[in-house]
């Protein structure tokens, strides 16, 4: 089936057009500045890109302009609208509401809503995008798939926080975890290229400038990093990871700030970042540390440490791993960051080969011959998994 695939910000609207089965890709862009002035990029393979400054006061604009370029005689890829199959959405977050992607209706919208404390910046963007199509396309069928749905197999160990129970039973809060598309992807990519064992035990690490691991047995999730906001887990290009809390009351009470503030520097200013003070990415961290730089050094430290140690303690508790996953931005494309990773965990059966290592962006097996467990690279196609749900719950 041919599916359009939207990814919708606050002021911006990812898109591919996609084949659902073998994911061709017919098109795909971006639009945005939505509410400003409005900007659309739009690329077909083997063509020159296409920008168009459009104004785009709201999504619907934005969603109407996708589909203006799609049918264009000279630039588009389609006859007419009538060729979408179906609408596949990214919302990031579904809270315990769903444990998988689902045709939206009046109960889904409501239930986004509903979660919308859970994920202020994103659910009301992907709310836009997903009613703008419908107001564009409205006997064409939508799908939402959620960010938060593949974690919902976490067993309560590891997903309640040791607070009050009463806020887990009337406030939903516990761990939720997201990247869960990208997770679930390159997961079962894993477990193909292992050869369909009956018993996996798979660590996925999705690196970039959000950064979550997870730690996978038998394609179910049973922990992972990132928590009731994607904030938590170990420090990434602007977030903080974990912290103790009582940094928050210290610097809350020493500076004045209030809560919007301690989490605009917890969320926008810390990770690589603030330790650094040079670049939330890591090619800048890179040159600055080559060039002498102490704190861009620190910042890289920080963040390999952290990673190893989550991989050893999601080894534990598994009772062992058979295979190391690096995908997302940093984690296909960092030779150098995959191998100081690595290295070190030889004692856990993890061996990595450097000539095998030297690959970016493609997927590849990097683990030395007599590695006990497997080190992939997989690129993630969190496109392709959108598009192949929505898809199977069309059809």
């Amino acid at each position: 089936m041919k599916i359009l695939v939207i990814n919708a910000g606050s002021s911006s609207l990812k898109y591919q057009f996609m084949e659902s089965d073998g994911g061709e890709v017919f098109a795909k862009g971006l639009c945005e500045r939505i509410g400003i002035d409005g900007r659309l990029t739009h690329k077909v393979p083997g063509r020159e890109d296409v920008v168009r400054e459009i104004p785009m006061p709201t999504h619907n604009e934005a969603i109407q302009s996708v589909l203006d370029i799609m049918v264009d005689p000279e630039k588009g890829v389609i006859a007419s609208t009538d060729e979408i199959a179906a609408v596949g959405h990214r919302v990031l977050h579904g809270g315990a509401a769903f444990t998988e992607s689902c045709i939206i209706d009046d109960a889904c919208i409501a239930a986004i809503e509903k979660c919308i404390p859970l994920g202020p910046l994103h659910n009301p963007a992907n709310l836009m995008g997903i009613r703008a199509c419908q107001k564009i396309m409205p006997n064409t069928p939508q799908v939402a798939v959620f960010d938060t749905a593949f974690h919902m197999t976490m067993p309560p160990k590891a997903y309640i926080y040791a607070i009050p129970y009463e806020y887990y039973e009337k406030d939903d809060v516990r761990r939720y975890g997201f990247h869960g598309t990208t997770h679930r992807y390159v997961s079962a990519r894993a477990i193909d290229m292992l050869g369909n064992p009956e018993h996996s035990r798979v660590i996925s690490c999705h690196l970039g400038n959000g950064s979550s691991l997870a730690a996978i047995v038998d394609g179910k999730v049973v922990d992972t990093s990132m928590g009731l906001g994607p904030l938590a887990g170990f420090p990434m290009g602007t977030r903080c990871g974990d912290i103790d809390a009582t940094i928050l009351e210290y610097l809350m009470g020493r500076y004045g700030y209030d809560i919007k503030e301690m989490l605009n520097i917890l969320n926008k200013k810390s990770g690589v970042l603030g330790i650094s003070g040079v670049s939330s990415d890591f090619r800048d961290l890179d040159n600055a540390a080559a060039e002498g730089n102490e704190r861009a050094q620190l910042a890289l430290d920080k963040f390999i440490y952290e990673v190893r140690k989550y991989i050893g303690a999601y080894a534990t508790a598994m009772g062992g791993v058979d295979a190391i996953l690096f995908t997302a931005g940093i984690g296909e494309n960092s030779i150098d960051l995959r191998e100081k990773i690595c290295t070190g965990l030889e004692y856990m059966g993890i061996k990595m080969d450097h000539d095998k290592n030297n690959v970016r962006g493609k997927e590849a097996l990097v683990s030395a011959d007599d590695s006990k467990v497997k080190i992939y690279v997989i690129p993630t196609n969190e496109e392709l998994m959108i598009a192949m749900d929505t898809a199977a719950l069309c059809k």
